[in-house]
Order: structure tokens, then C-alpha cells, then sequence
């Protein structure tokens, strides 16, 4: 059994998966962030350690059309499909998915089928 804390774990999976994901300019790193109160979502270029476009649910865009707080599926979708349409915005049309070391069920699933659904291919 582990004596590790679940953000202890989190951390530990999320640099595991981070040696084998990194994000170039023609196919950059979708990181999603998950708090308990909201959920953050960046398209970075590793290599120019660069962040090219982000969005949350502390946007400005989104805090007045969720009726939710921002600790909902429904705000995750939001964010899915706003991070979504900046990218493609951008140009940017393919991306490497980093869960961030959540699991890949709930709000970080549903904001990667969101933003599935609204263009980007991962």
C-alpha cells in the first residue's frame, strides 16, 4: 500500500508521463491542470517553451455562460471546446494530449472530448 497522498500520486504519474510526451511547433502539448475548483487547459510548444494559447474557467468568456461553478463536466466541456477554437485559430490543428497525471475519466475526459468534437486531433 502506498504512503503517498493522492496529489503525491498525481505528481508522480505526471512527471512519469512527461518524459515521453513533449510538444514541437507542428504538433504541440494540450496540458490540462485539474483543481478542485476549476480546470486550465494550455496548447505549449516545448521546444520554444512557448505557450501558444490557454483557457479556463476563470475566462472571462466562459465565467458568465456557465451556470455552474467551475468544477463541473459542463465547465470542462467549455473549456474543451474554447481551447479548441483558439488553437485551430492558430493554425494549430494537432496536438499531443498530457493529462497532467488525472486520470483520464470525469472532467479531464470530458474536456478532451470536447475538444475532439470542436477540431483538434489527438
Amino acid at each position: 500500500m502506498s504512503n503517498l497522498s493522492r496529489k503525491q500520486q498525481t505528481q508522480k504519474r505526471h512527471r512519469r508521463l512527461r518524459r515521453h510526451l513533449n510538444g514541437t511547433a507542428q504538433r504541440p502539448r494540450l496540458a490540462v491542470f485539474r483543481s478542485n475548483n476549476h480546470i486550465y487547459a494550455q496548447v505549449i510548444d516545448d521546444e520554444a517553451q512557448n505557450t501558444l494559447c490557454a483557457a479556463s474557467t476563470l475566462d472571462k468568456d466562459l465565467r458568465t455562460s456557465l451556470k455552474a461553478d467551475g468544477s463541473s463536466c459542463d465547465a470542462s466541456n467549455a473549456v474543451g471546446d474554447l481551447v479548441a477554437k483558439r488553437a485551430l485559430a492558430k493554425g494549430i490543428q494537432q496536438v499531443v494530449f498530457d493529462r497532467g497525471g488525472n486520470l483520464y475519466h470525469g472532467r479531464v475526459k470530458s474536456l478532451a472530448d470536447a475538444a475532439r468534437e470542436a477540431g483538434l486531433q489527438f
